[in-house]
């Protein structure tokens, strides 16, 4: 019985040294500057808030990686000053937070939610279904939006499923606010297009060839469409009406919209560059692109596409997934590991949650890792932050810490691509939206 129990005492142990709970920081509590006129400093309406680290990552795109010894100065929302303390003058009337040893470093981005809404849709009534849209169905501030946040998960793309070809349009939403005309960062987000897989189990079981006859007749109407009202703002004439199945389209052909298209496997992936990219030229990102798609990384590449992958992280020599997908890697080959290899440059990460919890989402670039992607030049933390920003077409706005975009921030205490290390604070257009020191340790 003794010996039982100080085996089991060693197993807890080991679990909560190895647990993101075991690597709190053993920094002082973080001093949050109170607030002034009833408002945050660094929030809308504001004072301006002064955040000093010893070391603050930039992620930028093909850019600076960290700053060490730095300040980063937030008003109205939005980052107005970045770089090392030296050469940062802080304004008198600005408020100070002091992280210390902890990092400061973006929010992460996912371009892959399924849980930021009441599981409302139904999708499936039609193979393509353009006109439908996951607003409608989005619950700010529900249980597990607020667990991504936890996990550091500021921005998501809320789309619809993948059991049609066309599921309809996503939406980019910011995760720390309780309404939606907060959390809405862009409407429509994107189009959700399914190239096989799930879609193959629709109603009358449709084949791949007929998948993409409908893929490519549905989105030429689409085209099509979207050419009348082109014609019309250059030309002017009649003026077309307005169709809410087709809007989109409008959209994705000025590129304000990407589409965001499950497809994995070679031949799948393969046809999804050659139809929607090459022969319609509309903007899309890879998402999912496991399995063996690895190998088309350097036609991605070429073509300046991104892909976000996950939640597969392997491509693994197992007869059931060989006879399906035609793979055969002869040995555990990563994923992310595959792209880098074939000279890929945009690696983004996604957990498809709830398929993994959103708040794993920096776990699928610690797999990406451990599995063989060579983490220089921070390739894993970009994948979690700038690089799903881009794929979304919203790195303009989040995804790195850079004068003009919006202050969604983390406090951590660490790199958060190591499972040892949790997130301390975040901070949301300038306004913290969650602090364990003061509500608890949700994750």
């Amino acid at each position: 019985m003794k010996h039982t129990l100080k085996a089991a005492v060693a197993l807890l142990a080991l679990v909560a040294w190895q647990s993101p709970l075991a690597a709190q920081s053993t920094s002082p509590a973080l001093q949050v500057p109170e607030k002034v006129g009833g408002v945050e400093p660094g929030a809308v309406g504001g004072v301006g808030l002064a955040l000093i680290s010893k070391k603050i990552v930039l992620a930028e795109y093909q850019g600076r990686d960290v700053i060490n010894n730095g300040v980063i100065l937030v008003k109205d929302g939005i980052i107005q000053a970045v770089g090392a303390s030296k050469d940062i003058v802080i304004p008198a009337e600005y408020e100070v937070m002091d992280v210390g040893n902890r990092w400061i470093m973006p929010g992460l981005v996912e371009m892959h939610n399924h849980v930021a809404g009441r599981f409302g849709l139904n999708d499936m009534v039609y193979l393509a279904n353009p006109g439908l849209r996951a607003s409608a169905d989005v619950e700010p501030g529900n249980h597990l939006t607020k667990m991504g946040l936890a996990g550091g998960v500021t921005s998501v793309l809320y789309i619809p499923g993948s059991g049609t070809n066309v599921g309809g349009q996503g939406v980019l939403l910011r995760t720390g606010f309780d309404t939606y005309e907060r959390c809405e960062i862009r409407n429509p987000g994107s189009l959700k297009l399914a190239q096989a897989g799930n879609p193959e189990r629709w109603l009358m079981r449709p084949g791949r060839t007929l998948m993409n006859y409908n893929t490519r007749a549905t989105f030429k109407k689409g085209i099509a469409y979207a050419k009348t009202w082109e014609a019309f703002e250059k030309d002017g004439g009649v003026k077309p009406r307005v169709n809410p199945q087709w809007e989109i389209f409008r959209h994705l052909r000025k590129r304000e919209v990407h589409i965001s298209t499950h497809t994995q496997m070679y031949q799948v992936v393969m046809m999804t560059i050659t139809l929607v990219h090459d022969e319609l030229g509309l903007p899309f990102f890879i998402d999912h692109g496991t399995f063996d798609t690895w190998r088309l990384a350097g036609e991605a590449e070429k073509r300046e596409i991104f892909g976000v992958l996950g939640p597969r992280n392997v491509d693994p020599p197992n007869q059931g997934m060989i006879r399906w997908t035609g793979s055969s890697p002869e040995r555990m080959q990563g994923v992310a590991a595959g792209y880098q290899d074939q000279g890929f440059t945009r690696i983004g990460f996604n957990t498809d949650s709830p398929v993994i919890p959103q708040e794993e989402l920096q776990l699928q670039a610690a797999i990406a890792v451990r599995y063989g992607l060579r983490d220089k030049e921070m390739v894993s933390l970009r994948g979690l932050t700038i690089i799903p920003a881009m794929a979304g077409g919203i790195g303009d706005r989040v995804g790195s810490l850079e004068v003009g975009k919006d202050a969604d921030i983390l406090i951590t205490t660490g790199s958060i691509t190591n499972p040892q290390h949790s997130v301390d604070m975040v901070i949301q257009l300038g306004e913290v939206v969650y602090n364990p020191q003061e509500e608890g340790r949700r994750w």
